[in-house]
């Protein structure tokens, strides 16, 4: 039977709407109650499941609950999102928890974001870290130091030192013969970094870099757009299910501030600068001191 002391912790724990961080108990206390099989479960408007959170054990203390190897969920209208720790914290009085060691976000749409550390604002849907994060999102892998998003990863701002890859997809009949990273593109940039997959864009803020396989772009500022995939309607319920989620084929680069374009020996200058990958073209803005023409798959030529 279990202690009424316990019963009325689990009371006040379902109780409670908010996560993040918790504060750790003193080195010298110990716990009121240790139970294995720990589980909490929230519930919304008409009795509906919104989320829950479990582990394999849990020290109870005054003002936090210690869990050991945690699994989260939250399940949501567009889709379901799964955490995963080692170990994390509940404080009990704010409602906040405090993941910790091997923590990884999956969402049903293929996201995957990894972190040491991570605080949970489950009542806000917002997740946030200062460790180095890394999040794979189809064919698109971003690391940065420092996060703050949405917990569907659907609006992420990277805080600092970002590194973008980008793997295009090859759909001429020579991609075969082409080298292995001719399709990849790689983005750094101080940061932020803003990334919106509902609106398709990435916002690249400081010291941008665009990194290709014969040519670089420099700028102050760099704005990606996205391809969405959703242009076939016949593909059946699965693709239907998943119609307006993003793929990261790249639809056009812009660039901003203090341009330069470097292919081989040759560097361009300008205002500013716009790739567009369906015909792989660059176009110059603002006082263009120089104009490329590739022979193969890239040309330079003069804006209004």
């Amino acid at each position: 039977m279990m202690p009424k002391s316990l019963v009325l912790v689990f009371i006040f724990l379902f109780s409670t709407g908010t996560f993040c961080r918790a504060q750790n108990p003193g080195p010298q206390e110990t716990s009121d109650q240790q139970i294995s099989d720990f589980s909490l479960t929230g519930f919304g408007e008409r009795g509906k499941k919104t989320w829950d959170l479990a582990g394999k054990s849990a020290d109870i203390f005054d003002n936090v609950v210690k869990l050991k190897d945690i699994i989260g969920n939250m399940y949501g209208t567009d889709e379901d999102i799964k955490l995963t720790a080692d170990k994390g914290d509940f404080d009990k009085r704010e409602g906040k928890v405090h993941l910790q060691e091997n923590v990884i976000i999956t969402t049903s749409s293929g996201a995957k974001l990894t972190t040491d550390s991570l605080d949970w604002d489950r009542k806000n849907n917002v997740v946030k870290t200062e460790d180095q994060v890394n999040i794979e999102r189809q064919n698109m892998t971003t690391q940065a130091k420092g996060a703050i998003g949405h917990t569907n990863l659907k609006q992420v701002q990277l805080q600092k030192d970002v590194t973008v890859n980008i793997t295009q997809e090859q759909k001429d009949k020579t991609a075969q013969d082409k080298p292995a990273n001719a399709g990849r593109i790689v983005i750094t940039c101080d940061g932020p970094l803003d990334i919106d997959y509902e609106k398709n864009i990435a916002t690249f803020r400081n010291n941008v870099k665009v990194d290709r396989e014969d040519s670089q772009i420099y700028s102050d500022i760099m704005y990606v757009y996205f391809v969405t995939k959703n242009d076939n309607k016949n593909q059946g319920e699965q693709d239907d299910k998943n119609a307006g989620l993003n793929t990261s084929s790249i639809d056009k680069i812009v660039s901003q501030g203090n341009v330069k374009i470097v292919r081989g020996e040759n560097t361009s200058y300008c205002d500013e600068a716009v790739y567009t990958a369906a015909d792989k073209k660059i176009t110059l803005l603002g006082r263009p001191k120089l104009i490329i023409y590739s022979s193969e798959d890239m040309n330079a030529s003069f804006g209004n």
